[in-house]
């Protein structure tokens, strides 16, 4: 296949199409880069002529892009005389305490990576799916599979929404499509559920690692996403609803619905001060109460 070199990346991806990214997308993307080591601690970053030109968007959109990195201190010596340079130590930037609530997408993978360097791995969820956690369990199973992590014990429970129940959000604008809308989302739940599932508890015969999953259903719709790891942090994100369109049975549906994936994820530690210490310790109480108590039996099957 021969490719464009007008939609060649500086770091040899193909780009797309020119589009009106923001500097937030601007960003997000960068940030990925430097967290999954494609930028690396240290490296210089492309100028501000090469990234504008590769996200097909102008030289402020950039600046601006690289000033929220350099307020995350991701990035170091940003200024108009050079490039930047990737922080010697992003990930403390990226899981330290003093590092800005982001989406969940780009919080999470990295603070449950660093959460399996634990001998015993303790892991909390309450979500409307477990969609998230799934996606950021990936890094810590590579690093496993690399020899680099080798915990001996992983617990996981997650608290999902009862298939039983008629969900808040997402919610279709008309009640004639309520039904395919809440098979899929119910869909989505179980697939999921079973991904997380199947990739952690495969763990104990490629590994021998002492792996248990547990699932159990809320009898409401969580307006708030939250993630325990270790006993000692928690990670919490309002859902927050939108109006959006989308595709069902090949028929476009309006509804309301929360990005949970984006959802800004504030942490809270144990050792950060009291106000961050008594959050983690009042949201276990809170999720084993909701576990022992009015949660029952989740199957993951339609």
């Amino acid at each position: 296949m021969v490719v464009d070199r007008e939609h060649v990346s500086v770091n040899g991806r193909k780009r797309p199409q020119p589009t009106q990214m923001s500097h937030h997308e601007v960003a997000d993307e960068l940030r990925a880069r430097i967290r999954a080591r494609i930028l690396k601690p240290g490296q210089r970053m492309p100028t501000q002529a090469q990234l504008a030109d590769e996200f097909g968007v102008d030289r402020g959109t950039v600046r601006h892009a690289l000033r929220i990195l350099h307020q995350e201190q991701l990035l170091t010596n940003v200024s108009k005389g050079s490039p930047a340079t990737v922080a010697p130590d992003p990930d403390r930037a990226l899981t330290g305490p003093a590092a800005p609530p982001q989406p969940t997408t780009v919080a999470l993978a990295p603070r449950i990576a660093a959460a399996f360097a634990a001998p015993h791995v303790e892991i909390d969820a309450l979500c409307l799916t477990s969609i998230s956690l799934t996606l950021s369990i990936g890094e810590p199973l590579r690093r496993i599979h690399a020899g680099e992590l080798k915990p001996a014990k992983v617990d996981v429970r997650v608290l999902l929404p009862s298939r039983d129940i008629d969900l808040a959000f997402p919610v279709a604008v008309d009640p004639a499509d309520a039904d395919r809308l809440h098979q899929r989302w119910l869909a989505m739940r179980n697939a999921q559920g079973q991904v997380l599932q199947h990739n952690l508890l495969a763990l104990r015969s490629t590994h021998g690692i002492d792996v248990r999953v547990s699932f159990r259903a809320l009898p409401f719709t969580p307006p708030v996403k939250l993630y325990l790891l270790n006993g000692s942090e928690a990670l919490f994100a309002y859902y927050t609803l939108k109006r959006r369109e989308e595709q069902i049975d090949q028929e476009q549906l309006q509804l309301y619905d929360a990005e949970g994936t984006r959802s800004i994820l504030f942490a809270f530690e144990q050792g950060a001060g009291l106000r961050d210490a008594a959050f983690v310790e009042q949201s276990h109480l809170w999720f084993n109460a909701l576990w022992e108590t009015i949660s029952s039996e989740l199957v993951l099957t339609n």
